[in-house]
């Protein structure tokens, strides 16, 4: 009777690993892309003539919003009175 139910513990233990490695996949494919984001887009930036006088910091946070979605609309000056 006990190495029944020492097969049982062991099979809901297999069960729950593997469901939570599967879970966990998604997550990681999202973080993995993220990141590559994060790199091209620091890469990308630090081209720029108005980044390059930004501190690292700064860099950081621009390349974090532009991968997140974060919009930049242009505001257009009117000479217009």
């Amino acid at each position: 009777m006990n190495n029944f139910i020492s097969k049982i513990y062991l099979g809901l233990l297999a069960v729950g690993i593997t469901t939570i490695s599967l879970l966990l996949f998604p997550i990681s494919k999202q973080a993995s892309s993220l990141k590559r984001c994060l790199r091209k887009t620091s890469n990308t930036l630090s081209q720029v003539k108005a980044v390059k006088k930004m501190n690292d910091e700064s860099k950081e946070v621009l390349s974090v919003m532009i991968c997140n979605g974060a919009v930049f609309e242009p505001k257009f000056k009117s000479n217009i009175q």
